[in-house]
Formats: structure tokens, C-alpha cells, sequence
């Protein structure tokens, strides 16, 4: 059976999405058991809960990007499909990334860097939704 370049495109697309997922999820689950056993008694009590804040939300969205590998291989429509998916994982970059490196360092500027993280996971959850709204 011959594939087209669309076919092919959302293939690919689906498993980058499943393999970053996998891959972000194990390293979510090592910077929290990190946080918890590493950073217990090093950092003050707020630091440790700002780090697994960022762990919370790097796995709740790491299983994101496997709910958009899984349904980019069931359905045809991509485009807002890849863009849930690149905004999940720039918001993991940009939130978690940017709470870890504050738990760890104290550099409270880096605070303001989160909320954009936060926007981008709310836009890719907006159009993973949209992804199942019926075109007329």
C-alpha cells in the first residue's frame, strides 16, 4: 500500500509526538523523585513546592503529547493537531523548565518566564480541542 505525503507527514508527526511524550514523562518522573528525595531539607519548604509544581504540570503534559501522538494516528486533520503538540512541549520547556531552574537557583526573575509556558499549554489544549469540532 502506497502512502501520500500527507498520510506520511501525520505519521511522522504522531510518532514525534509519542516519542517526546515517553521521553519527556521519564524525565518528569526522575526531576520528581529528584525533588522529593534530593531537595528535601536543601531547599526551603516554598522552593520544594514551586519544583513539584514544575514536576506536576511536566507530567500532566508529557501524557498531553501522548494523547496528541495517539490521536495524530487516528485521524487525517494535523496542522492544529502538530501545533497542540510543539505548544505542549514549549510550555513544559518554558513553565516546568523555568520553575526548576528558580527551585534550584533562587533567580526569582525567572518567575516571569512561566506564565508564558502557562499560555502556551492553554492554547494547545484550545486546539487539541478544536481538533474534534465538525467542519460545515
Amino acid at each position: 500500500m502506497r502512502t501520500t505525503t500527507a498520510e506520511t507527514a501525520v505519521g511522522s508527526a504522531a510518532r514525534t509526538f509519542l516519542l517526546l511524550g515517553c521521553v519527556s514523562a521519564m524525565v518528569a518522573v526522575a526531576f520528581g523523585a529528584f525533588g522529593a528525595h534530593a531537595l528535601e531539607g536543601r531547599l526551603g519548604p516554598e522552593r520544594v513546592a514551586t519544583w513539584e509544581t514544575a514536576a506536576r504540570y511536566h507530567f500532566y503534559h508529557s501524557l498531553g503529547l501522548l494523547v496528541v501522538g495517539l490521536i495524530g494516528m487516528q485521524i487525517a486533520e494535523s496542522a492544529r493537531l502538530r501545533w497542540a503538540g510543539w505548544l505542549m512541549f514549549t510550555g513544559i520547556l518554558l513553565f516546568s523548565g523555568s520553575l526548576y531552574v528558580l527551585s534550584a537557583s533562587g533567580i526569582s526573575y525567572l518567575g516571569a518566564v512561566a506564565p508564558f509556558g502557562g499560555a502556551a499549554f492553554l492554547l494547545a489544549w484550545l486546539l487539541l480541542a478544536s481538533t474534534f469540532i465538525r467542519r460545515t
